[in-house]
């Protein structure tokens, strides 16, 4: 999404030209199949125009493993975004990675099929394939489009921009080496920093729930910075974005940058709604803990993704930023 309003800003001063770099873009790409082994059952779309797309952040045991095959990755991020018809805003709602639901035995099974587990371990059981199925059967949402990116390029992202200032809110000391200490106030993070600050969650109160605003105020931090002026007229630090950008994701087939770039022109920062998916905090279950659903909630606002209703839930729900949603 952030590449495809740099790229129409890009068209818009460049002309024709500047739409044949988009194609090479869009053609460097990786791609991947997630949809083809869901083979049946999969929930309505009744609102034509709206989209919704699962963006998947990933740590891979392999870094050249397919992200379609089993045991290799795991997803550390699960974020559905739903764009409403008139394309004017975005919503993105995070799943928490310790959300208990039910796992489908594969991509084409059943939803009732499989076992209840931890969501993000659908991703290591089948892959995106099956990822996409246990969300879609979790949510009673379909999945349009499919983003995925690892760690690696995280990392390769932001320094493409030359960093992001990011708010840290009490002093810590990452978990991970080299250990390095996050001093409370806004620190202007590498690729290797924000992605070891947005890992954090041991340190807080909240814990995973901290971790996931973390990810969310990164992700807007990342947008104003790709749609700054400084980004987008310096062609040099543009293109290192865009080229960036491109070489660390992976997308499903059907994904076009220069359709994303015409449809999420008006897209900024300002028009993201952040939401955790409606839960009811960590519980113990058969002996691990897990975050558990608010059946109730989390069903009222998945009907109103796919009925396009968003903006309705939002304000009886007075979710707005980086809302809890516990």
């Amino acid at each position: 999404m952030v590449a495809g309003v740099a790229v129409l800003v890009l068209a818009l001063l460049g002309g024709v030209g500047a739409w044949f770099y988009a194609r090479n873009l869009n053609d460097d790409l990786g791609r991947t199949d997630p949809f083809s082994q869901i083979t049946g059952g999969r929930p309505a779309k009744p609102v034509d125009g709206a989209l919704n797309i699962l963006l998947v952040g990933s740590d891979s045991r392999d870094p050249d493993a397919p992200v379609e095959s089993a045991g290799k990755w795991r997803a550390d991020t699960l974020i559905v975004m739903h764009i409403p018809a008139d394309h004017k805003q975005a919503y993105l709602v995070s799943i928490p990675r310790d959300l208990y639901v039910p796992i489908p035995e594969s991509a084409g099974a059943d939803c009732d099929s499989g076992q209840r587990a931890k969501i993000n371990a659908a991703f290591a059981f089948g892959g995106l394939p099956l990822a996409v199925k246990t969300v879609e059967c979790f949510t009673d949402v379909r999945i349009d489009h499919v983003m995925a990116i690892d760690f690696a390029g995280f990392k390769q992202v932001t320094d493409a921009l030359g960093g992001v200032d990011l708010k840290v809110e009490r002093t810590i000391t990452s978990i991970h080496k080299p250990y390095r200490t996050f001093t409370k106030g806004v620190n202007h993070m590498n690729g290797e920093e924000a992605l070891d600050w947005v890992r954090q969650r041991k340190q807080f109160p909240e814990g995973d729930f901290a971790r996931m605003r973390h990810q969310q105020e990164f992700l807007k931090a990342l947008m104003d910075k790709a749609a700054s002026t400084g980004t987008l007229t310096n062609p040099a630090k543009l293109n290192a974005f865009l080229k960036a950008t491109t070489d660390a994701v992976t997308v499903d087939q059907g994904f076009s940058l220069v359709d994303m770039a015409m449809q999420f022109r008006s897209l900024r920062s300002e028009n993201l709604t952040f939401i955790t998916s409606p839960n009811l905090g960590s519980d113990m279950v058969n002996g691990e803990s897990v975050v558990v659903s608010d059946r109730e909630k989390a069903l009222a606002m998945y009907q109103a993704m796919t009925a396009d209703t968003m903006a309705d839930w939002v304000k009886a729900n007075q979710q707005s930023g980086t809302g809890d949603g516990g």
